[in-house]
């Protein structure tokens, strides 16, 4: 390999960091400034100018750089500030990043584009990305319901490739072993059509039997191609998220961030809610504000885990609401998806049910002890409900997990003061502590990011030939538990900044979840090493 080809590949470059031996060996002599700087100095160099950057976006835009140019050094530094990048790398600012794509395009960071139109290139283009390495990972995205900005199209590859830094960052998987992808199945966005800039397909989304065998295309090539794969979706729209991962997930390795991630970290902040309350998830009324692919996807987590703790489906059916646009979801509600129709409520329930059309009127004639939103409008967590729900109930578990900030249904500290300070709390955002009557209460991130790397680390760690019920369930519980029940307002989830920590305790949990199974398609001696032996750390 020529010189300049290493100083252009970010999985072997180290700019001033290769040793002098090496460019003797290398030929990179004169081609890089004389001095031979250790990767903790780089660091305490990128860093300094990355505190110049004026705003979040040009923050983001300057990491991505690094990221572009050397991938060990840029992960390096994300490790060293974790709780400070995650917002900036991904959620929030990636929104921002998405929605200007074509115009701020400088480099493809790595990533496949795959076009609906152009089937027959896609196992070379799925290679040509792979470039021989053993791809352990894929996360792709049709970009149909990105974050809640919704369908940004080839836009969105932008999803794929920061969700694949944040496996890296906090679970220590190799990044020369992931790949993000993106499907170019056409937008609706006329704003993007309309665009000269735009760099993806100009024409309204493909939909039916093209898109379908499109997706069993893939999935089929990515299976030859790399046969230890795990496979992550992420931000397909309504109409296609659910159908994909309930064809497939009991095929392959595979995983729906949107449905089950989302369900995880909910499921795991409610054990974490319920460990301080001494309450029983069994004794729970349960009520999603949102019903679209997220909120169905939580209350299907929940609905499981009250089936595994003794409960039979039509006995835990009874603790679920649904609210959407409608209000509260009944059998005779129009268009009810498949994930919303076994939790739609019978009209007979109540004598008011044509009035129930808004939250605060649900929640007084249903009292639930969980209120989970996931409908994206701000302010919907209005402090008339909450201070109904909070007469009903002594500990209310208030989730306003709608991202990002301008989305969010009600802040903490909104929360925490119309409870009068009894309201156990989690958000979709970061929240700073909220100082109530001298108590500070410490507020818990319902960030996926808490559980997605850290499960599928475990997986692929023990080559799980699926991932199960079992092994989601033992991660969330793996993380709910982290709780310090002796110190009054405790965060009922562990904190973002300690996330590397976090995400190898789900990882161990769930391997031994999958090998206790005899998931695990190699043996394995010991658990815990065998996670332990596949963490990548950013060094030279």
């Amino acid at each position: 390999m020529q010189a300049r080809e290493i100083l252009n590949n970010p999985f072997l470059n180290k700019g001033t960091g290769f040793t002098q031996a090496e460019r003797d060996d290398l030929g990179l002599n004169g081609l890089i400034p004389p001095r031979v700087q250790t990767i903790a100095e780089q660091a305490q160099q990128v860093y300094a100018q990355y505190q110049t950057k004026v705003n979040d976006l040009e923050k983001r835009l300057f990491l991505m750089q690094i990221f572009n140019e050397n991938r060990t050094l840029f992960f390096y530094l994300f490790a060293q500030h974790v709780a400070e990048f995650m917002p900036i790398v991904y959620d929030p600012t990636i929104a921002e990043t998405i929605e200007n794509y074509s115009h701020l395009f400088v480099q493809t960071q790595d990533a496949v584009y795959l076009s609906v139109d152009d089937p027959k290139n896609m196992k070379s283009a799925l290679q040509n990305g792979a470039d021989g390495r053993d791809i352990r990972l894929i996360v792709v995205s049709d970009a149909e319901g990105i974050l809640g900005i919704g369908d940004w199209g080839v836009q969105g590859v932008d999803i794929s490739v920061g969700k694949l830094m944040v496996y890296t960052a906090a679970a220590g998987l190799d990044p020369r072993q992931v790949l993000p992808v993106v499907i170019d199945a056409g937008t609706n966005r006329q704003s993007l059509l309309d665009d000269p800039m735009y760099l993806g397909n100009r024409h309204q989304r493909t939909r039916g039997a093209q898109y379908d065998d499109f997706i069993d295309q893939f999935v089929e090539v990515v299976e030859d191609l790399f046969p230890k794969v795990y496979l992550h979706w992420e931000d397909f729209g309504r109409s296609n998220a659910a159908k994909i991962l309930d064809k497939y997930k009991d095929k392959i390795t595979t995983f729906n961030d949107d449905i089950q991630g989302t369900g995880i970290i909910v499921l795991a902040g409610i054990l974490g809610a319920l460990k301080i309350s001494g309450e029983k998830l069994t004794d729970q009324k349960y009520l999603s504000f949102g019903a679209g692919t997220a909120g169905a996807g939580i209350v299907k987590r929940i609905y499981d885990e009250m089936i595994v703790e003794g409960l039979t489906p039509e006995e835990a059916k009874q603790h679920f609401y649904l609210v959407d646009k409608q209000g509260l979801l009944f059998e005779d509600t129009p268009d009810l998806t498949p994930e919303q129709k076994p939790f739609a409520r019978k009209r007979s329930e109540f004598a008011n049910a044509n009035t129930l059309t808004n939250l605060e009127t649900v929640i007084k004639a249903v009292h639930p002890t969980i209120l989970v939103g996931t409908s994206t409008q701000h302010g919907a967590f209005t402090e008339a409900a909450i201070k109904a729900m909070a007469s009903a109930t002594k500990r209310p578990i208030i989730f306003p997990i709608s991202n990002p900030t301008k989305l969010i249904e009600a802040s903490a500290a909104d929360l925490i003061q119309w409870t009068d300070g009894h309201a156990l709390v989690a958000t979709g955002i970061p929240s700073a502590p909220v100082v109530y009557k001298g108590t500070t209460y410490e507020i818990g991130q319902a960030n996926n990011a808490l559980v997605y790397p850290g499960l599928a680390f475990g997986t692929i760690a023990v080559s799980a030939k699926l991932l199960t019920d079992d092994m989601i369930s033992a991660a969330a519980h793996s993380l709910g538990g982290i709780v310090d029940t002796t110190k009054p307002g405790a965060a009922v989830l562990p904190p973002v900044s300690k996330l590397d920590v976090f995400s190898r305790t789900v990882a161990v949990a769930t391997a031994k979840a999958a090998v206790a199974a005899n998931l695990n398609q190699e043996p394995i001696q010991d658990v815990a090493q065998a996670v332990d032996d596949m963490k990548w750390t950013p060094k030279y």
